[in-house]
């Protein structure tokens, strides 16, 4: 019997996952280096403001050194935050140097809530999407939450606001991903060796 999409998408994600965390420090080192020289001659990082990035687990690339880059460059960091009451959503907040960082119910660091430091996902240039997979056409697969898809999905209908922009190894890419009618494919992605475009 044929395995379901939603089956297929979980085998992949244990596949995946466990390829990513199998990377050497120094191999993820390289590949942190080797994406912050794509991340600072992307036009949309240099056109944007307000850019969402997240800090890296599970094998995920280093995005520290992108963190640094934005604050060196007076752009300001967001980081998503697990909406307190609107289930499988995300808040975006502002990230500086001396904020202060708990775990969330994924054992995830994320910014201690403050209203103050709250920016409507709208109002952000550029969302950094971190995924598990991704393929030759731009679609994306995630952890299974569908935050991101959320998130993305205004910018897909309308193609106002903010800008996503996927983040990934060499390896977290497939041939081809069995996708859902909730998948928000990706206009970019960048990786340690290359620069991906799509027209969506």
């Amino acid at each position: 019997m044929q395995a379901t999409a939603s089956e297929q998408r979980n085998s992949l994600r244990k596949h995946i996952r466990s390829q990513r965390r199998a990377l050497t420090a120094q191999a993820q080192t390289d590949a942190s280096a080797a994406l912050l020289l794509r991340f600072q001659q992307s036009d949309a990082v240099k056109s944007a403001t307000h850019i969402a990035l997240y800090l890296a687990v599970d094998g995920e690339l280093d995005t520290a050194p992108l963190i640094e880059y934005c604050w060196a460059q007076g752009k300001s960091v967001y980081l998503p935050v697990i909406h307190p009451f609107s289930k499988g959503h995300l808040l975006f907040l502002r990230y500086h140097p001396q904020s202060t960082l708990v775990a969330n119910r994924y054992g995830i660091l994320e910014p201690k809530l403050d209203v103050r430091d709250v920016l409507p996902a709208e109002k952000l240039d550029l969302i950094c999407t971190p995924l598990v997979a991704f393929d030759q056409s731009g679609q994306r697969l995630g952890m299974g939450g569908g935050y991101y898809d959320r998130t993305l999905a205004p910018w897909y209908e309308t193609r106002q606001g903010a800008r996503p922009l996927g983040v990934a190894h060499d390896c977290q890419q497939v041939d081809a991903l069995p996708i859902e009618v909730w998948d928000v494919p990706l206009p970019e992605i960048l990786t340690p060796s290359m620069h991906w475009q799509w027209s969506i």
